[in-house]
């Protein structure tokens, strides 16, 4: 079976990391600060913005206090270096890996056309001999099913559902995700729902760079000859909303790797967001119109009829550009005799799909999120995603907690 990662930008064959299980909630640090990027480039693209270090907003949010400032000089990271392009030090020692290490400062532009459109497919899968550990429990192996495309405009069709990108050793990466609902802040949620090998490379590295949440990506669902001279805001039609706030669990930290199914069981993410530009106050829930409910008390996968599992795959034949959507009645799949066992579906969605939601009827009867996209098949034709328990539950309250009444 193969992971399905992250894709690369980069034609050189670069992969993305894949996870391993979370159990405590990953307190990830990340302080968004406004800066502005000067011939911002990754991999095989450049990004140009305005030259000048941005000390605060308008409305004073994005001010970066001396405290911060210090802070990030600690772990050797200088903001006006790092805007120039210290950020692609990826050396073993500058990569920040614990929980309360990560920082993420906005870097304006770097996320432009050029750099959201040119993502790619991961290059590397993993036959599903690799699978060890089966309790015994896992379900035959689903028919495929042919993944439909979402009716454009998302804003309107699939409103919740978007693009996480990021930068990591590899080059300019790219996943799906969804917007959640934030028991804090009803009805201006800022929560982002991805895949834990989304932010976090998991045991051999560290924190991820530049996440990015760009909801109703091509909303119009333009081709991909189309996007080559579409303006960002066609591409990104609400905007770029970096994470301010990640989090992960503890075991995908320490166990998560870049292939195979370790830690799929538990591979997954929530991030806090706070818009690039403006968004005239308005929250990411108020911006996009909706978000969904999580719930971590789905029935067993028996009492389940059906989950519809959401993305924008970018492995052929797919181009990454266009969302998808999936809908099968989910078997199980157990890959260690340790971990809990995962939904499967059958579905052809590709790599790029990554962190794309997963939505069943929950336990009130409504449409929630119970799931994400973590691995497939080498060859396509079914996903898996973790069950969301007391782990997952741990890591979604922290990020609210953490934002209460703001």
């Amino acid at each position: 079976m193969r992971s399905i990662r992250p894709s690369s930008t980069t034609r050189r064959g670069r992969r993305a990391r894949r996870g391993t299980s979370p159990v405590l909630a990953s307190v990830a640090l990340a302080s968004a600060l406004a800066l502005t990027a000067t011939a911002c480039d990754s991999g095989d693209t450049d990004a140009s913005a305005d030259t000048s270090a941005t000390a605060a907003a308008d409305d004073g949010k994005l001010k970066i206090p001396d405290d911060i400032r210090d802070r990030l000089k600690e772990h050797g990271i200088d903001l006006d270096k790092w805007r120039d392009g210290a950020w692609k030090n990826w050396d073993k020692d500058d990569w920040l890996r614990e929980a309360q290490d990560f920082v993420n400062p906005i870097i304006e532009g770097l996320w432009d056309p050029d750099r959201m459109r040119d993502a790619e497919e991961p290059d590397q899968g993993v036959d599903e001999s690799d699978i060890s550990g089966d309790q015994g429990v896992t379900d035959p192996t689903p028919e495929p099913v042919q993944a439909k495309a979402v009716p454009p405009s998302y804003s309107e069709n699939a409103p919740t559902a978007g693009k996480v990108f990021f930068d990591s050793p590899e080059g300019t990466m790219v996943c799906s995700a969804t917007v959640v609902q934030d028991p804090a802040n009803p009805g201006k949620s800022n929560m982002v729902w991805t895949a834990g090998h989304c932010v976090h490379a998991g045991k051999k590295g560290g924190w991820y760079r530049n996440i990015a949440f760009v909801p109703s990506y091509n909303d119009s669902g333009m081709t991909a000859k189309e996007l080559e001279s579409a303006s960002k805001e066609e591409i990104a039609p609400h905007g770029v909303w970096w994470g301010e706030w990640v989090q992960t669990s503890d075991q995908w930290i320490e166990q998560g790797g870049a292939t195979g199914g370790d830690g799929a069981a538990y591979d997954f993410a929530v991030l806090h967001v706070t818009p690039e530009k403006g968004s005239g106050g308005k929250s990411l829930e108020e911006t996009v119109g909706s978000a969904l409910p999580v719930d971590f008390a789905v029935p067993a996968v028996s009492k389940v009829a059906e989950m519809t599992a959401t993305g924008y795959p970018a492995a052929p034949p797919y181009d990454g550009q266009t969302l998808y959507q999936c809908a099968d009645k989910p078997g199980r799949l157990s890959i260690s005799a340790s971990d809990p066992t995962m939904y499967r579906i059958g579905c052809s969605m590709t790599a790029g799909s990554s962190g794309g939601g997963w939505v069943a009827k929950g336990s009130d009867g409504k449409p929630a999120l119970v799931s994400n996209t973590s691995i497939g098949p080498v060859t396509s034709g079914w996903l898996a995603g973790p069950r969301l328990g007391e782990e997952a539950k741990g890591v979604y309250d922290a990020v609210s907690e953490k934002f209460a009444g703001q």
